[in-house]
């Protein structure tokens, strides 16, 4: 807790300087704003609420629960065509085809995952379950990702996310896949299986835990309030949960992020996704190697204005926190789950 150190991360096979004294340090750096607070329900000017028109002049039906659309600016097309063929190995491109699509979670704007109500969260996984069946069909790789706050990126207020399915495993993944299936050769064991077995014991950075998931301040987390939701039984899929895990997901996915809004006070930033086993022409594959988990990647640090930036040692060197994944989880653990603005009700 007060001397710097190393920790490996099993997961991505590197490692993570930790500097817990830095923490200490006076701030002089970028003071960032506060999200906004007046965001207003409905505004018939903002491309993702019912009735809006977007960009390529479709207008949105006026949609009561989930809405899924075609992305208007997608970053993978179905029909790109084939990269010159390369005349070095040091210049080398390769095929990238895909599907974008977003996903609004509410009709309303000013209405957070956190603020929503335990059906309305269910019906987002099961929007997400159904995309990742879909796409998952003849893509091998569907990464559903939320970036919530204009700090993570976020163009627009209204709660979203994206889903992203590519003709091609990304980096993350393969990566994921290599070092799981490792483990599991070398240990007979999936690994974040025997990882959330070991921190349901542990407890330290333990944050909520329920019948069947349970989340975590890894013990390699590289952002300060960064967090693992994992399942406690060996699942490979986000399609594969049952109804019960399904409805304590939602339970668990409330917990979190009231907590997280809880911290400083805020509507809490973050870049969240699902990582599970590769689907398409992997669909017949042994996977067992894989689990089931998503990643909570948060930038706030010391208040709602100070953030963690990656920069310097970590873009040159590797990744370095300033604040121990203990003492992360501990502060996590102790905030209540009645969200600040319902405290007065």
């Amino acid at each position: 807790a007060e001397h710097q150190h190393v920790r490996y991360n099993p997961l991505r096979d590197d490692w993570v300087l930790v500097s817990a004294h830095r923490v200490k340090r006076p701030w002089q750096g970028q003071l960032e704003k506060p999200p906004p607070e007046d965001v207003p329900r409905w505004d018939p000017k903002n491309p993702l609420c019912p009735g809006a028109t977007r960009a390529n002049g479709e207008v949105n039906p006026q949609y009561e629960g989930t809405f899924v659309f075609p992305n208007d600016f997608p970053a993978l097309q179905p029909d790109a065509p084939e990269p010159d063929d390369s005349d070095h190995p040091l210049f080398r491109a390769a095929p990238a085809r895909g599907v974008c699509k977003v996903m609004c979670f509410h009709p309303w704007s000013d209405l957070t995952l956190p603020l929503m109500s335990l059906p309305e969260i269910r019906a987002v996984i099961d929007a997400w379950a159904e995309l990742a069946t879909e796409l998952g069909a003849s893509y091998p790789w569907v990464q559903i990702f939320e970036n919530k706050g204009a700090m993570m990126g976020c163009s627009n207020p209204h709660p979203h996310c994206q889903v992203w399915a590519s003709s091609f495993l990304p980096n993350e993944a393969c990566l994921e896949d290599r070092t799981q299936r490792q483990h599991l050769s070398q240990h007979g064991v999936p690994m974040l299986l025997e990882y959330a077995e070991q921190e349901a014991r542990r407890k330290e950075r333990l944050v909520v835990e329920n019948a069947d998931w349970l989340v975590v301040v890894p013990y390699w987390a590289t952002w300060p309030y960064q967090t693992l939701l994992l399942p406690r039984r060996h699942v490979c899929r986000l399609q594969d949960l049952r109804d019960t895990e399904r409805n304590s997901l939602a339970s668990i996915m409330q917990r979190l992020l009231i907590k997280y809004d809880n911290l400083f006070e805020v509507s809490f930033p973050y870049s969240m996704g699902w990582h599970g086993a590769p689907t398409g022409p992997h669909l017949g594959e042994d996977c067992r190697h894989w689990q089931l988990h998503a990643h909570y990647y948060p930038p706030l640090l010391r208040s709602a204005t100070v953030r963690k930036f990656m920069v310097g040692y970590e873009m040159l060197a590797q990744v370095q926190r300033d604040l121990t994944p203990e003492q992360a989880a501990e502060r996590l653990r102790s905030l209540p789950e009645v969200h600040y603005k319902k405290k007065a009700e």
